[in-house]
């Protein structure tokens, strides 16, 4: 007995399986995923130039481009950037230098102001005070306002860039002829723009809409009756024409 090797116990213990894994680290997952994706966005923005984060905070201050004349809405602005598309600012340093070399149209550069939007290069002509580029009350262009539309027609026309013309007026109730009102007169001097660029160098077909829009798009809605709301303004849109 003394001889005898002590018995060997051995001891199976049972592992239970959990049940099935639920979707949990899908959710985590996605997060990560997320959180790299906005880690390369910011990463992008810090070495991007100064005018592409200019036209990013314009969209996100304001989308809509009614307020501050940035953003992307068709009041647009904000200086937006498209790579594969004309270059809109170069073609606004060419027309301000071509109104610096008119005398009579640089005393209207107050009244004139471009703007790079995501529809393209929008030119605003704003009236003053004392008729500007349209006399008071009606469609016909005062000599100023002929000229400008005549230099915008010669710089416009040697692209093969689309144009669309509208015409804005102030809140003030238009009361010069019965059934005449606002909507009337800003399609009217949208027209007569129009017209006037057709026969100084725009080509046939390159004006492709004509917009009025009354007081329905103001440039300074905290003043309704301010005199920069009277406006023409002149889209050189920034997609050639299919």
């Amino acid at each position: 007995m003394e001889n005898e090797a002590p018995p060997v116990i051995i001891v199976k213990k049972k592992v239970a399986h959990g049940g099935h894994h639920g979707g949990a680290w899908k959710v985590a997952y996605a997060d990560f995923v997320t959180a790299m994706m906005a880690l390369f966005i910011v990463l992008w923005l810090m070495n991007t130039s100064e005018q592409v984060k200019k036209a990013i905070a314009g969209y996100f201050s304001d989308p809509s481009g009614r307020k501050t004349e940035q953003g992307t809405g068709q009041a647009g602005v904000g200086e937006t950037i498209s790579l594969d598309k004309p270059d809109m600012s170069h073609l606004k340093e060419k027309l301000e230098d071509a109104m610096k070399r008119m005398p009579e149209l640089a005393a209207l550069k107050d009244h004139v102001q471009m703007t790079v939007t995501a529809e393209g290069l929008r030119i605003e002509l704003m009236e003053g005070e004392k008729a500007t580029f349209f006399e008071s009350g009606n469609a016909e262009p005062t000599a100023q306002g002929r000229e400008m539309l005549e230099m915008l027609a010669g710089q416009t026309g040697k692209l093969k860039y689309s144009l669309l013309v509208e015409g804005h007026t102030d809140s003030r109730p238009f009361m010069g002829r019965a059934n005449y009102s606002n909507w009337e007169l800003s399609a009217d001097r949208a027209n007569a723009a129009r017209r006037i660029m057709q026969t100084n160098g725009v080509r046939d077909g390159q004006i492709v809409e004509i917009r009025g829009f009354a007081d329905r798009r103001l440039r300074n809605p905290e003043d309704p009756t301010n005199a920069s709301n009277r406006r023409i303004s002149v889209i050189v849109k920034s997609e050639a024409p299919q």
